[in-house]
């Protein structure tokens, strides 16, 4: 039976952070794609989990802090899928990763990946998985215990696997990523990843030579003390999400547990941050 979906159009007034915020929220209650526009978001749900009052507890939409007005539309039923393969197209970093969709051919690079990211984040169009990706290509990875936090499609994970990685956790707090994560891993034929659905609470008593978060910059504020406390000493800690101009507040957090800024890569203005462990 082909859905039939309630589509939410957001405008935002100062963009960050109240979009990263509201993607959050609305996630929790059953909305499942994401479209961001110049001036905020396009959000989707099933009718079958909307109601009327669905946006009422929404925290974003009812603080002061944030200027946001939307509007909504029933959105004629269409075959998604076939949408989504209209408009998820292959891609190649550096010329040495591809990540692809099953419905297109294989490239001829070191490294392809197979995701059907769904509704998930990860496909590696989006600035920040492009630039952790470049990241991945940069480290030795042999024999490396890693984490990827916020995982979304595990398509980090995966390629860290392939680049040598001995153990992996992947871990995100949204459902829908965590049971497409398990799909993408057993689709790549990976044996050393495992998958856990929380947040950085998971992490007592566990140790890491690489943890990759790419999330959001309040979240990354809010633990990256907890991924300090899990990185082994000279290990790496790689962190996206965010804009250049958040570089700043950051790395001033970030220096508080002995982390030491290494490599900045951007793109597009989104940074990715390469931390060592001192």
């Amino acid at each position: 039976m082909i859905q039939t979906y309630i589509a939410y159009n957001f405008t935002i007034q100062s963009l960050q952070p109240a979009r990263e915020i509201l993607v959050a929220e609305l996630g929790s209650l059953g909305f499942e794609s994401f479209t961001e526009t110049e001036n905020g978001l396009v959000a989707y749900i099933p009718k079958s989990d909307w109601n009327l009052n669905i946006l009422n507890e929404v925290f974003v939409l009812n603080s002061g802090e944030f200027n946001i007005t939307y509007d909504k539309e029933e959105i004629k039923p269409v075959n998604w899928n076939k949408e989504w393969e209209k408009n998820f197209d292959p891609i190649a970093i550096d010329n040495k990763v591809s990540i692809r969709a099953p419905f297109h051919e294989k490239a001829n690079l070191d490294y392809n990946i197979l995701i059907e990211p769904k509704m998930s984040f990860g496909t590696g169009h989006h600035e920040t998985t492009h630039l952790m990706v470049k990241h991945l290509l940069q480290l030795d990875l042999k024999n490396k215990t890693v984490l990827d936090m916020g995982c979304g499609t595990a398509v980090l994970a995966i390629l860290a696997e392939m680049r040598g990685a001995s153990k992996l956790d992947a871990i995100d707090i949204d459902s829908w990523c965590y049971e497409n994560s398990i799909e993408n891993i057993e689709r790549n034929n990976s044996k050393k990843i495992s998958v856990y659905e929380g947040d950085a609470s998971l992490l007592v008593n566990k140790h890491y030579d690489l943890i990759i978060a790419n999330i959001n910059r309040n979240i990354l504020l809010q633990d990256i003390k907890i991924y300090a406390n899990s990185l082994n000493k000279k290990g790496f800690l790689l962190l996206s999400g965010f804009y250049q101009e958040d570089i700043p507040v950051i790395d001033a957090e970030a220096s508080k547990y002995n982390l030491k800024l290494d490599l900045i890569l951007e793109r597009n203005n989104w940074a990715g941050l390469r931390y060592l462990m001192e």
